[in-house]
């Protein structure tokens, strides 16, 4: 009977002697965030609610978490180290970069659209047309973006039924336009930015003009973000 006791002694000082060890060994070096609703988060010069505060978090503040223990974490924040509680932090993701990352793709490919279509400035126009031997005003949009690594419906209305809309456009968003009356979209150009768009046109072949021109402002149906 008191091997048994001492057998289970052994294994429970073996337990608290190792969990620690571990939990130290994952969360060395780790970046978390303050995970809080308001205020700010107090860092204690001990693992106790009683201990003096050594500086405080703010929301969102990022720390250095070198160990876990019983409900706390060692952290390093403001030149300062000291102890929060666990509850209270959460570990940083890469979220917040694939967002970023995606949107910079976003924009290259916009931006690449315009650089593409502004190489093809002087192209004449061409009904049905779709390469440099001629464009029409589809065409020429689909062909900008395809080299730009972004594919497009083929007609002027179907474009506008992809999107997103937007009441201030972007340089890359599609400026769409009703030429036959009414609103039944007929025409599709390219936003270049400062009051710019570029497009082909049955008069110019692809050319670039004002958003306040005088034929093409009254025409304007309205601006999608692709």
């Amino acid at each position: 009977m008191l091997k048994r006791i001492l057998a289970v002694l052994l294994l429970f000082a073996l337990v608290t002697t190792i969990v620690p060890s571990l939990d130290k060994a994952s969360a060395a070096g780790t970046s978390y965030y303050v995970k809080i609703d308001s205020g700010s988060l107090n860092v204690r010069k001990s693992p106790s609610t009683k201990a003096a505060i050594v500086t405080r978090l703010a929301k969102g503040k990022t720390v250095t978490v070198s160990s876990q223990s019983k409900g706390w974490a060692k952290v390093t924040a403001n030149g300062k180290n000291g102890y929060v509680s666990s509850k209270y932090i959460a570990k940083k993701t890469t979220t917040t970069a694939k967002k970023t990352t995606k949107k910079a793709t976003t924009t290259n490919y916009r931006t690449k659209a315009i650089s593409v279509g502004k190489g093809q400035l002087g192209v004449k126009y061409r009904w049905g047309g779709t390469t440099p031997s001629g464009f029409d005003c589809s065409g020429f949009v689909g062909y900008s973006f395809k080299k730009a690594g972004k594919a497009l419906p083929r007609t002027a209305a179907q474009m506008y039924n992809t999107g997103t809309r937007v009441s201030k456009p972007a340089p890359g968003d599609l400026m769409f336009y009703a030429t036959s009356g009414g609103r039944k979209v007929t025409h599709v150009a390219i936003y270049i930015g400062n009051g710019q768009i570029m497009h082909a046109t049955t008069s110019k072949g692809v050319a670039i003009d004002s958003i306040n021109n005088t034929y093409w402002k009254p025409r304007f149906i309205g601006a999608k973000r692709i």
